[in-house]
């Protein structure tokens, strides 16, 4: 079997962390992988006090701040912000953030691109040092996918997809319902980050994303999306999250394929919401009999949350920036955006 690395470096000296932010996504993922990591949040600040204070039971050390004036004030010489708020609310939030000081933004970048370069400028303006959590390039069985085609063990990749069909419980986050757009910016950008980190750039992009019967407060619920890298390789996503019939043929995976093998990631988080099935990761080259599986140490929830908070601390340390530093960021939403126009654009007809 081949070695495959499934975590991520961590740094040589640990940073203190103050949460702006303290809802579902903080308690539930990154939490529970900073104290996995040994790493330490000493305060949180949230405009709902029941979420700070279910927060502070995992870090009884923090400090609950009863505003974000009083939290800015706090004396911490060196200390890494951790937002996790909306992205409409991120810029504002950055206005007011001292200058220079180091960031790790909850995606997406803002709910739009005029959002997304708001805050650029704002991240330029005040000299901060600011990267988005797209977590899911380092969840272990990405790290360990990236290790397998780095070892060309199926050759050059020329087929990249990802196919969810779950049932997603959309009401456990009802600030989505007034969202502008939603399932493209809230959901399916952590594929379309991720094929960009694997893939590149691509050339084009062609998406039809729309409304749901199950969920018709959200702007949109369903996607495909289809990325053009020219004559021999491309990369796909389709969504649907109104599969409401029982786990037995829900899916949630991601498939690569190269001219002498491929990888299947099973994504196990998006089924079963919020239990989840199996993760596994599998490989296969030709000549093989059988698909290898690599045992994983770990999940996208909440072990892939490690990986973007240890690189901030390395990069504070004065190591190089996260590969998800905000203006790599800014280009995932650059094509995010792209996606929506080519959807709008509703495609041709031959009656028109």
């Amino acid at each position: 079997m081949i070695e495959v690395r499934q975590q991520p470096p961590m740094p040589a000296q640990k940073v203190p962390i103050l949460s702006i932010g303290a809802g579902g996504i903080v308690r539930n993922a990154h939490y529970p992988a900073y104290r996995k990591a040994g790493f330490e949040v000493a305060g949180i600040f949230d405009l709902s006090s029941e979420n700070a204070t279910l927060a502070q039971e995992q870090f009884p050390n923090a400090t609950i701040y009863s505003s974000l004036n009083e939290l800015l004030d706090s004396d911490h010489e060196q200390i890494i912000y951790d937002l996790a708020l909306p992205g409409s609310a991120v810029a504002d939030t950055l206005e007011r953030l001292p200058d220079g000081t180091y960031v790790l933004i909850q995606k997406p970048l803002g709910e739009t691109l005029e959002q997304a370069q708001t805050i650029l400028e704002i991240v330029e303006r005040k000299s901060l040092k600011a990267a988005v959590n797209f977590q899911l390039r380092w969840a272990p069985y990405t790290l360990a996918a990236k290790d397998l085609i780095a070892s060309g063990i199926i050759g050059e990749p020329h087929e990249l997809h990802f196919e969810v069909c779950v049932y997603t419980p959309w009401a456990l986050w009802t600030f989505l319902e007034k969202a502008p757009r939603m399932e493209m910016v809230y959901h399916s950008i952590h594929y379309i980050d991720l094929i960009r980190h694997l893939f590149g750039e691509p050339n084009s992009v062609m998406a039809h994303s729309i409304k749901d019967p199950r969920s018709p407060k959200l702007e949109s619920s369903r996607s495909t999306i289809i990325f053009d890298y020219g004559d021999w390789k491309r990369a796909s996503v389709h969504t649907y999250h109104g599969h409401n019939s029982g786990p037995r043929h829900q899916e949630s995976y991601y498939r690569i394929e190269g001219p002498q093998g491929a990888i299947k990631v099973q994504m196990g988080l998006n089924m079963n919401y919020p239990d989840g099935a199996e993760d596994y990761l599998e490989y296969h080259r030709d000549g093989m009999k059988d698909w290898v599986r690599i045992p994983l140490e770990g999940s996208w929830f909440p072990d892939a949350f490690v990986g973007p908070m240890a690189a901030m601390m390395i990069w504070q340390n004065g190591g190089e920036a996260p590969s998800t530093e905000v203006h790599d960021a800014f280009e995932t939403m650059q094509w995010v955006d792209a996606a929506y126009r080519a959807s709008d654009a509703r495609g041709f007809s031959p009656f028109n």
